[in-house]
């Protein structure tokens, strides 16, 4: 295991039983509607393999529009409060995104979530990703964005006061991650802009690609379909 997701096991493990009302609260309420979102970009039926699905909150969503889902983390405690959420409705499987323990053309369709800041390879894993899914099958994913403008210095002051005095408050873990956010997700975007990262997507088979900023484009949503 890499050490970059070394430290994401590390960093998360001991969040699982605040995650879900953390995030809400730190994403000042809009993580839950990002998610929504995320999920009204699939057609209406089929089994959605959910990776990163953490504490399962994508695959609540799934599960309540009528999906059969399968949910995957290399995390086992976020996956032990997703199993008390999803309570033995949703097979969950620990596993990583780089290497997925599914045969080829596996789900109709696939979701993922706050996934590639964390991987050494995004490309790779994008392809192992687009693999498990039939042609003609949707991949989306939401991913915490970068705004432009006039709401860039907003979300600089953010990141870099309000989160980690939030963190610190909060305890439990979460004075590190309040820490940790704002440069992991500078750093992503400035290596992987927009542009790149639709190349990616588009490398890994995958089009008809769309992108949604969300909440002055402090999320984005990039959703297309298998070739």
């Amino acid at each position: 295991m890499s050490d970059r997701r070394l430290d994401a096991r590390r960093l998360f493990a001991p969040l699982g039983p605040t995650y879900d009302r953390m995030g809400t609260v730190l994403s000042l309420g809009q993580d839950p509607l990002w998610r929504r979102f995320l999920v009204s970009r699939l057609p209406p039926k089929g089994h959605v393999l959910d990776v990163a699905t953490g504490t399962g909150l994508v695959a609540a969503e799934l599960l309540q529009r009528g999906f059969e889902v399968t949910g995957v983390d290399q995390s086992v405690e976020m996956l032990a409060v997703a199993n008390q959420r999803l309570d033995g409705s949703v097979e969950l499987v620990e596993a990583s995104a780089e290497s997925l323990p599914f045969p080829d053309c596996s789900f109709d369709h696939l979701t993922f979530t706050y996934l590639l800041r964390y991987v050494d390879e995004p490309g790779a894993v994008l392809s192992e990703l687009a693999r498990v899914v039939r042609p003609g099958g949707v991949v989306a994913s939401l991913e915490f964005g970068v705004p432009r403008g006039p709401a860039r210095p907003l979300w600089d002051g953010y990141v870099e006061a309000v989160l980690p005095l939030a963190g610190r408050i909060v305890g439990r873990g979460w004075a590190e991650v309040g820490e940790f956010l704002g440069g992991s997700i500078r750093s992503f975007w400035e290596g992987y802009p927009l542009g790149r990262q639709l190349e990616l997507w588009r490398a890994a088979g995958l089009r008809d690609l769309q992108a949604r900023r969300l909440s002055l484009a402090a999320a984005v949503v990039i959703w297309g379909t298998k070739a």
